[in-house]
C-alpha cells in the first residue's frame, strides 16, 4: 500500500462517489450506479477487503471474473458494468484511495458487433436484472406492473391493456381475460383467447399496491375501470411500448452504455426515443422470452400453449428461442441413463 493514499473503505468510498456524482448526473443514472456498485461492495466484503487502498489488479480480475461466472452474464452486460466500476475508481484515484492508474487494469470484454445488435428477445438473466431494480425503486409503480405482468403471464400486450379491475381476483390469484371489441379493447384471437390466467402470490400482492397506491382512479370513455391507468383514462398501446422500451435500456439501470454512447447526451436518453436504443427490447421480445423462460422451467408446451395463446406450430416458429443445445439438455433429463 503506497504512504501517498488515504484509508477508506468500500461502502463509504462509493458512498461518497453518489453524492459526487448527484450534481452532475440524472437521479436514473445515479440509482443505476448504485445498484451496479452494490456488487462491487458486496465483492469486497466477501474477499475481506476492508480498504479501498488494498484493491489491486488481481482483486479487479478477479471481481471481472465472478461477476461473469456467478451473475451470468454476456459481454454486452459485464460491459457495462465494468465500465461503471471504472467511474468509481477514477473518482476514488481523485480523492487518494487508490492508484491514479487501477481503473486502467479494469479490462472491458470486447463486445462484436452481433452482440450489440438486438436478439429479438427479452433474455432471462435481463429480465430478472430489471425486475429486482424496479422492485427496488419502482415498486408497484405501472411500469412495474406493466413488466412484471408481461413476463411471469407471457400474455400480449393488448391483453394486459384490456384489464379491468373487474376481471382481477387477487384472492385467487388470477385474471380473466375478455374479448371486449366495442369498447376498445379486443383480444388477437378474440373469444378463442378468453380464458382465466392464473397469478402468482407475488404479482397479485404487487398488482393490489399499485391499486392500492400509486394507480390514478379514473375510468375510461366506456366508464369501465381499467387496470392501467392515465390521466386520459386507460392506458394506450403507445404507452405500454414506450414503458418496455425505456426500461429495457441497459443505461436505465446501470447509467452506462455498451454501445459507447454517452447515456446523457444519446438519442434514446428519452422517453418517446427509447426504441432507438440497438438493447431496447418490445413487447414481443418480452413475450418471446417469457415464452421461452416458460419452456426452459420445463413446463409442458401444452400447457405454455394455452397459458399464453399461442398454438404450438407458431410457439414453435416464433416464440421459442432456446438453443439447440439447450434443447438436448432439456431432452437428456427425461432419457434412460445407459448402463
Amino acid at each position: 500500500m503506497s504512504g501517498d493514499l488515504e484509508p477508506i473503505d468500500p461502502e463509504t468510498a462509493v458512498d461518497l462517489y453518489l453524492e459526487h456524482r448527484r450534481g452532475e448526473a440524472s437521479e436514473r443514472t445515479l440509482k443505476g450506479h448504485k445498484y451496479r456498485l452494490e456488487h462491487f461492495v458486496e465483492f469486497c466484503e466477501k474477499e475481506d477487503i476492508t480498504n479501498m487502498n488494498d484493491v489491486s489488479g488481481r482483486d479487479l480480475h478477479a471481481f471481472r471474473v465472478w461477476r461473469r461466472e456467478e451473475g451470468d452474464l454476456k459481454p454486452i452486460s459485464l460491459r457495462g458494468q465494468l465500465a461503471t466500476l471504472r467511474a468509481f475508481l477514477r473518482f476514488c484515484a481523485s480523492i487518494d484511495a487508490v492508484p491514479e492508474d487501477l481503473r486502467q487494469k479494469v479490462l472491458l470484454p470486447t463486445v462484436s458487433g452481433d452482440e450489440q445488435r438486438s436478439e429479438t428477445t427479452l433474455d432471462y438473466e435481463r429480465a430478472s436484472d430489471i425486475l429486482q431494480y424496479l422492485d427496488r425503486y419502482h415498486y408497484a409503480a405501472r411500469k412495474h406492473v406493466i413488466l412484471l405482468t408481461l413476463w411471469r403471464t407471457g400474455i400480449r400486450m393488448g391483453s394486459l391493456r384490456a384489464i379491468d379491475l373487474d376481471d382481477l381476483d387477487l384472492d385467487a390469484p388470477g385474471v380473466q381475460l375478455v374479448h371486449r371489441p366495442g369498447s376498445d379493447t379486443p383480444l388477437k384471437n378474440k373469444e378463442k383467447a378468453e380464458r382465466w390466467v392464473a397469478l402468482s402470490p407475488r404479482i397479485a400482492t404487487v398488482i393490489r399496491d399499485y391499486i392500492d397506491g400509486p394507480r390514478i382512479e379514473t375510468t375510461d370513455e366506456y366508464r369501465r375501470e381499467p387496470l392501467l391507468t392515465t390521466e386520459q383514462g386507460r392506458a394506450s398501446g403507445t404507452v405500454i411500448r414506450s414503458a418496455i422500451y425505456s426500461m429495457t435500456r441497459p443505461c436505465w439501470i446501470d447509467g452506462t452504455c455498451p454501445h459507447d454512447r454517452d447515456p446523457e447526451e444519446c438519442e434514446a436518453n428519452s422517453y418517446r426515443h427509447a426504441s432507438k436504443c440497438p438493447s431496447s427490447r418490445s413487447p414481443h421480445d418480452v413475450r418471446s422470452g417469457a415464452i421461452t423462460a416458460h419452456l426452459l422451467e420445463d413446463v409442458p408446451v401444452e400447457i405454455v400453449s394455452d397459458r399464453m395463446d399461442v398454438s404450438k406450430k407458431i410457439l414453435d416458429r416464433h416464440y421459442d428461442r432456446r438453443s439447440e443445445w439447450e434443447k438436448m439438455e432439456q431432452r437428456r433429463q427425461y432419457l434412460p441413463t445407459p448402463e
